[in-house]
């Protein structure tokens, strides 16, 4: 999409690739569980919390601390989703650090990442969900957006098996996206020349049209009643909250059990607790419940899960 709209490819990838390494193990289940944890210390946020790494954590250099990325990549990562009227702490410190004009919309790049994401886990949901057995290829055709484009796949190749098609739906369902995407943001940056001029829009320049909007608005319902709330999901993530509510716990508790380098310096509370959950935030599933199983006892989460 960048490329199509002659933006900068390079910015536009550093933002897809980056925007979400701030999540903790779990992903929003196990931002959810660190939120409730950290409350005390103003929270948790996986948006802020990538600021907070590449700025912060992350620092490879002997002279500085953080990536010395370019003021518009940690612009778009800070406000891909729009403007951040109330940062959270730790967003609020890096900004005092390196002002990000926080109140204004981002860059073009920040907005086709932001609708990218949404693109691509709309999608690849539907493919996880089909693999999983959590939706069936009937129950997903109820959703008009997806019929139509399965209509379109069926016409093409009428002798190929259904679960043969299924890679060709994602495609077009990819494919029809993306092209609203860039009509719409044609449309709406028309006689535009300069990235000021999107900052100071005072809205949102990429994303659907209204009519695409409202077919995704109805996909993502689906997808929410089926895949996200479904109960097998439902057990995993509350067993996801559960490993590292505890994990939070333990290391509040003693510290000492932090590897040497996470030891906070301070006995401030806040500063333990904001150290604790650093560390955590950059585990992966795998080694969050290895750690549990090594300092708590048995979960119904195993490594391979």
């Amino acid at each position: 999409m960048a490329r199509a709209l002659g933006l900068n490819e390079d910015l536009t990838e550093a933002l897809c690739l980056a925007h979400d390494i701030g999540h903790p193990p779990f992903g929003h289940a196990g931002e959810d569980a660190l939120r409730a944890a950290m409350a005390l210390a103003g929270g948790f946020d996986h948006n802020a919390h990538t600021i907070r790494l590449l700025t912060r954590l992350e620092s490879p250099y002997p002279r500085f601390d953080g990536l010395n990325l370019s003021w518009e990549t940690l612009e778009g990562l800070a406000k891909h989703n729009g403007p951040v009227t109330s940062p959270s702490w730790a967003l609020a410190e890096a900004d005092a650090e390196f002002p990000l004009e926080l109140g204004s919309w981002p860059s073009l790049e920040a907005q086709i990442a932001a609708i990218a994401d949404d693109i691509a886990y709309d999608n690849h949901d539907i493919d996880d969900g089909l693999r999983a057995g959590l939706l069936t290829l009937e129950e997903l055709l109820d959703v008009p957006l997806v019929a139509r484009a399965w209509a379109g796949a069926r016409a093409r190749y009428p002798e190929v098996a259904a679960q043969r098609l299924v890679p060709e739906l994602i495609r077009d369902l990819i494919g029809v996206m993306v092209d609203d995407v860039l009509t719409e943001t044609r449309r709406r940056t028309a006689g535009m020349a300069s990235a000021e001029e999107v900052r100071a829009a005072g809205c949102p320049l990429s994303g659907f049209s209204t009519a695409m909007a409202g077919e995704e608005k109805a996909l993502k319902a689906f997808l929410h009643a089926r895949m996200y709330e479904a109960p097998a999901v439902k057990g995993v993530r509350a067993e996801a909250q559960t490993i590292l509510a505890a994990l939070f716990e333990a290391y509040r508790g003693d510290p000492g059990l932090l590897p040497e380098e996470w030891r906070p310096a301070s006995a401030d509370p806040i500063i333990v607790t904001r150290r604790i959950g650093d560390f955590i935030a950059g585990m992966t599933d795998r080694y969050a419940v290895r750690r549990y199983e090594e300092l708590i006892g048995p979960t119904r989460l195993h490594e391979g899960v």
